[in-house]
This record gives structure tokens, sequence and C-alpha cells, in this order.
């Protein structure tokens, strides 16, 4: 199995900023991308940022030059570096990755979510 593990998420100021980490664990033997989605209270699930194992990203509109993704692949880790936070930017923020596992098949995990709260 693969778990992944989120921290980072809290109560900020409006302007602030906060990291978010997901630690990825498990009988992996490749990951091809990983990212963060959000959902705020009544809203739809969203996309925020995404990664692939070569590096390219890509970010929802309303973060981008704001929020930046990277990952550390020797520890299977990815961050969300979010700054210039907003209170639109409140909601449950869920990691996500897309793995090779040992066995060779390819599934699709996510955190249990991180609360992040931006208050004006």
């Amino acid at each position: 199995q693969v778990q992944l593990v989120e921290s980072g998420g809290g109560l900020v100021q409006a302007g602030g900023s906060l990291r978010l980490s997901c630690a990825a664990s498990g009988s992996i033997f490749s990951i091809n991308f990983m990212g963060w989605y959000r959902q705020a209270p009544g809203k739809q699930r969203e996309l925020v940022a995404i990664i692939t194992s070569g590096g390219s990203t890509n970010y929802a509109d309303t973060v981008k030059g704001r929020f930046t993704i990277s990952t550390d692949n020797a520890k299977n880790t990815v961050y969300l570096q979010m700054s210039s936070l907003k209170p639109e930017d409140t909601a449950v923020y869920y990691c996500n990755a897309d793995v090779r596992r040992t066995s060779g098949l390819i599934s699709r995990y996510w955190g249990q979510g991180t609360q992040v709260t931006v208050s004006s």
C-alpha cells in the first residue's frame, strides 16, 4: 500500500504565508506526478497545482504567482509554498499522487487533507 501524510496547515492572516508538505511512503517504485487539490465548504474539489517527475508544473489561475509547488524526489515529498494568502484560499488541501507500485500497478492516492484558514 501507499500512504500520503500531509502537514503544515493552519490559521493565517490575509497576506501571510504557509507551507504544506506531503510525504508518500509504502510500496513505491516511482511517482509519476504529485499535486495539491483543495475543497472549500459547499464547493467542488479543485486542482491547485501539480508537478511531474520531470519537474513540469501547472497551476490554477487563481494561485499563479502566489503559490509554488516543489518536490524532494529522494524523500517522495511534495511541498506547496503559499504566499499572499487570501480569505478565498480557505479550504481543506489534499495531496494527490500518481504512483507506480513495486507490483507494477499504477494508482492514484489521496492524503487525509489539511485545513488552511485565512482570516481577513
